[in-house]
């Protein structure tokens, strides 16, 4: 497994964020974490990225306990967290946010070359747009930028949190085709979204929080069967309706099916 999580516990004073939280992740998978705001989702990225030191638990990073590693070594061991919001330097290009994003990475120069030609290669209009300030982008156009940054480390596991937020449409099924991309290179993605239809559209599994616990882990197809998530997290009535709103993933990606 390149993640297990087990157990997990974090608070913020006497609130408690997280409460006996365990699962694991695959090679190349990718896992939709949903939820209604304040369910903890966000807190359960940051505690696996090393932006929150667990109270409790243990979090392995392929065998390695990380718990309580600084963020900065998650980084270099291969899992990186794209943060809502984007987080970019908006006075500093696309190109220089993008190398930013190998400040922390094992890689020669050369080596961050290659992995530029790469984010390119996934996000064409950023060539385009290596010399212009990242601020005077769209909010889809700095989605991918905010990708790519985390993507100039070489990540084995990339951690997304609210990637659809804000965006157009088009943006977010781009999003999408890139995610299914990650994963069949080998990335593992876990992917924490308020679209939970939209992220199981593109999951292979699905994790429901709920107050900081665990209440539903199963298929993306079980997820979108079930009448229970459907009425709560996806806007719609019945299993039927969530069947006509989205597809479930099929391996390799269905990518013509990831309308939004």
């Amino acid at each position: 497994m390149i993640i297990e999580v087990d157990r997990l516990d974090v608070r913020y004073g006497a609130t408690r964020a997280l409460r006996d939280v365990s699962f694991e992740l695959a090679e190349g998978e990718v896992v939709a974490l949903i939820g209604a705001n304040g369910a903890g989702k966000s807190s359960l990225l940051r505690a696996l990225a090393g932006l929150e030191t667990p109270r409790g638990g243990t979090i392995r990073l392929f065998g390695q306990d990380i718990g309580h590693a600084p963020a900065h070594e998650v980084a270099r061991k291969g899992l990186r967290l794209v943060a809502e919001g984007r987080q970019l330097f908006t006075d500093l290009t696309v190109g220089e946010n993008l190398w930013m994003g190998g400040y922390a990475s094992p890689f020669d120069r050369e080596e961050q070359q290659a992995q530029l030609e790469r984010v390119f290669g996934l996000f064409p209009i950023l060539r385009e747009f290596t010399g212009r300030a990242a601020g005077m982008l769209s909010g889809g156009q700095q989605q991918m930028v905010a990708i790519g940054r985390a993507l100039m480390g070489g990540p084995r596991a990339l951690l997304l949190d609210e990637p659809s937020l804000g965006l157009a449409p088009k943006y977010v099924a781009q999003i999408l085709e890139v995610i299914c991309e990650l994963a069949a290179t080998g990335i593992t993605v876990l992917l924490a979204e308020q679209n939970a239809a939209a992220a199981l559209r593109a999951a292979d599994r699905g994790i429901v929080l709920s107050n900081g616990t665990i209440t539903h882990t199963s298929s993306a197809q079980e997820l979108l069967d079930d009448e229970d998530v459907s009425r709560h997290y996806l806007g719609v009535g019945t299993a039927e309706d969530a069947d006509s709103v989205v597809a479930p993933r099929q391996l390799p990606c269905a990518l013509d099916r990831l309308e939004v």
